[in-house]
């Protein structure tokens, strides 16, 4: 159902992005200042419409999998606007963006198959890792941190390629049975 209030909340969440992306990439201190809490509200929204969906029993085919989708959508848009601004090289937004992929085709087969793969605790910690390394980005550019935000950015970056590559070799694993179909 498209009435939901969680399917709502996401809908306006992938409806952001574009938004976010202009803000980002717009080259004012005051464009990156709205991105950052454009960006938060988007990542705490991804938490709020979870839990509202389960608590008001309103957990729906479509939740399922535009939640997930627009938590790609919002993460990878920024990861792609920081290749353009100079902020990280392609090469490790591509292993994020795969896995990405990758993890989202697994879920197709699955739901083809009559079944939902859950989200884990690394994939949770991967969205975490992610959310953590685009606000560093985004703080450092106003806030100028010197080296202290280059250490920053380089250790969300290398946490958010490792349980990329950890969360997608889980999800993987688990779901080897469906492969044998």
């Amino acid at each position: 159902m498209l009435g939901t209030i969680p399917n709502q909340i996401t809908l306006a969440r992938i409806a952001c992005v574009p938004l976010f992306m202009f803000l980002v990439l717009s080259g004012r201190s005051l464009g990156t200042i709205l991105a950052i809490a454009l960006f938060s509200l988007a990542a705490i929204s991804d938490a709020v419409d979870g839990y509202l969906a389960r608590s008001l029993k309103q957990t729906t085919l479509l939740g399922k999998f535009a939640d997930p989708i627009a938590d790609k959508l919002l993460v990878v848009a920024a990861l792609l606007a920081f290749v353009q601004l100079g902020e990280l090289t392609a090469a490790p937004v591509m292993v994020i963006v795969a896995r990405e992929f990758l993890v989202t085709g697994l879920r197709i087969l699955a739901i083809a198959q009559g079944e939902v793969i859950a989200a884990s605790l690394f994939g949770k910690l991967k969205t975490i890792s992610q959310i953590g390394l685009v606000l560093a980005i985004l703080v450092d550019r106003i806030a100028g941190w010197g080296d202290a935000g280059e250490v920053a950015k380089a250790g969300f970056l290398y946490l958010a390629i490792t349980l990329s590559l950890i969360s997608a070799g889980e999800y993987f694993y688990r779901s080897r049975h469906l492969f044998s179909r």
